[in-house]
């Protein structure tokens, strides 16, 4: 076989210095995009009973059914082998070529004098590897910025358990208003302060006061929400030592002209959900006391998208005029595809993979079931679990950790495995379908001997890579009944499941090359999703000065982009 053929690197012949070459790059990917919409649009779920295989070139299908799993789960990241056909060769360059380059740079590329201190074990603890290298680059960064552009407070935005705030007051002593939607985040937060308090204590010389976050509970549902809500527990200074919690509702806060005691502030967020990360920019933009941001978004499919012929609203997406004046429409699956990893999939296992492909195979052949005798059922979307998935989850972490940070990860990072399955910026790529929301697209909570089978390959069939028609029939039975439990209903009888699963049986071998098809245009979705909020702060003018880092390890951390954004007035120190 010849070797693979790997693309430049992303962004090939692109730039977005300035809002014109932004465009310019948002207007290719749209183009693009528009010619492979079929593709950027199907769902699992119909793969049998619309047979999408067929939107695709038969020549393509025909070579990437022959192809080792290697090769499929390398083709997301821009890699062909010679002997596929040209076009299909284009179609995976070119991909690669629109995207935003994603390796991992240092920040002290933007700023020479930064020091990223290392998080004791103390600071770390209930954190995974995984978050221990976010919080780490992040802190330290957001340190650098608040101090070079002369802020005085950090807002950390979707705080969740305040590991970023608890870093920055305690490693740092800045100090910072943690803001999360949830109360019990900011209890959890409260409480790990005090722990974390104690062990500084022991350290401190004299009188030395320690910095505790500040915690605010919040439903921000608005740019105006989140301002006011910010500007109000800035509005002195007396608390800043001590844990204090506050909170509001939507309607509670009310703007109000700032006054003179509200100190400069940083906005940080990491991995802020949905439009939290949007109505960051806005507040930037719109606030005077705010200098600087540092924002690194995710679940893009939980962004709100309104009609992009109207330029006065305000939307998640789009955010900029030209996006809004443009006509590509991503809806929620399309989006909801931005959030895969490429640097996931070429991680994976060729056991892994393969699980994970007769997965979606037992998806869609269920659906195919659901119509035909539950067809009400079938049309009114059903959640029906995700459990098999967060088990997956977990194993596919495990493997991927062990290479990349077992020399310098504490026995603490691995402590707490549950909270790393529910990441809540870290996607699984088992196939560009993974929603957050109810959508038909879930997989089914399955029985304990398919999930056993299903993750670990060894407790119910062995060799299970190699599972001739009778087994994978019994494991899509399993998969039936569990997915018929969970919407209540009652089981239908053997015979026709196993009519459906004869029919659709010969089509599987199709699934593989599809998904990694379509997963190809998922780094497009969320480079023009970042571009675009990129945009949106060149177009406020000279007096913002706003660029794309990559700022993590994209295999550890897929959400890595980070938009780092400050007005000139207080522009740190660059090269």
């Amino acid at each position: 076989m010849a070797a693979a053929t790997p693309a430049s690197g992303g962004g090939g012949g692109y730039s977005c210095e300035t809002a014109e070459q932004t465009r310019e790059w948002m207007e290719a990917i749209s183009a693009f995009l528009h010619l492979h919409r079929p593709l950027l649009e199907a769902h699992v779920v119909n793969f049998f009973k619309d047979r999408l295989w067929e939107m695709v070139d038969a020549e393509w299908m025909e070579c990437l059914r022959r192809e080792p799993v290697e090769s499929l789960l390398m083709l997301p990241s821009g890699c062909v082998q010679e002997h596929w056909p040209s076009s299909l060769r284009d179609f995976v360059l070119t991909a690669k070529s629109l995207v935003l380059p994603r390796e991992q740079k240092s920040p002290r590329s933007l700023l020479p004098d930064l020091h990223v201190a290392s998080i004791n074990t103390v600071l770390a603890q209930g954190m995974n590897s995984k978050k221990k290298h976010e919080i780490e680059t992040l802190a330290g960064l957001v340190h650098a910025i608040t101090k070079s552009c002369g802020a005085k407070t950090v807002i950390d935005v979707g705080s969740g358990q305040g590991y970023l705030a608890q870093a920055l007051s305690f490693e740092y002593q800045l100090p910072v208003v943690a803001i999360d939607a949830s109360s019990h985040h900011a209890s959890v937060t409260n409480t790990r302060a005090e722990r974390i308090k104690k062990y500084y204590a022991a350290k401190c010389v004299g009188k030395q006061q320690l910095r505790v976050p500040r915690t605010v509970t919040c439903h921000v549902l608005s740019s105006d929400t989140l301002a006011a809500v910010t500007l109000e527990a800035c509005q002195d200074d007396h608390a800043e030592h001590v844990p204090e919690s506050k909170n509001f509702n939507e309607s509670s806060p009310q703007i109000e002209k700032p006054n003179d005691s509200i100190p400069p502030l940083v906005l940080a967020g990491l991995h802020a959900c949905g439009d939290l990360s949007v109505n960051m920019l806005r507040l930037f933009v719109s606030c005077e006391q705010v200098k600087a941001l540092i924002s690194i978004g995710c679940c893009y499919n939980l962004l709100s998208e309104e009609c992009h012929e109207d330029t006065n609203t305000c939307p998640g997406f789009p955010m900029s005029k030209a996006a809004k004046l443009s006509n590509l429409v991503l809806r929620k699956s399309t989006r909801d595809l931005g959030c895969q990893s490429a640097e996931r999939w070429r991680s994976l296992t060729k056991d892994i993979a393969l699980q994970n492909f007769d997965i979606h195979a037992f998806r869609a052949a269920f659906q195919m079931f659901l119509e035909k005798h539950f067809p009400e059922v079938s049309r009114s979307s059903p959640s029906i679990g995700r459990q098999g998935k967060a088990l997956r989850r977990q194993r596919l972490r495990k493997v991927m950790e062990s290479p990349m940070a077992m020399a310098e990860t504490d026995a603490l990072s691995y402590s707490t495995q549950k909270e790393q399955i529910m990441t809540k910026d870290d996607p699984l790529p088992t196939g560009p379908n993974n929603f957050k929301e109810v959508h038909v697209d879930f997989l089914p909570e399955l029985s304990t001997g398919f999930v056993d089978s299903a993750v670990s390959g060894a407790a119910v069939v062995p060799d299970d890579i190699y599972l001739d028609k009778s087994q994978k029939f019994t494991l899509f039975k399993d998969f039936t009944v569990s997915g018929l439990g969970r919407l209540g209903c009652d089981f239908v009888e053997n015979v026709s499941l196993l009519e459906i699963w004869k029919d659709v049986q010969p089509f599987t071998e199709f699934i593989g090359p599809f998904w990694c098809l379509r997963v190809a245009l998922g780094p497009l979705v969320e480079t023009y999703i970042l571009l675009d909020r990129l945009l949106f702060l060149q177009e406020q003018g000279s007096v913002i000065e706003a660029s794309l880092f990559p700022l993590f390890n994209p295999t550890m951390s897929p959400r890595n982009m980070a938009i780092i954004a400050w007005k000139l007035s207080a522009n740190p120190s660059k090269v």
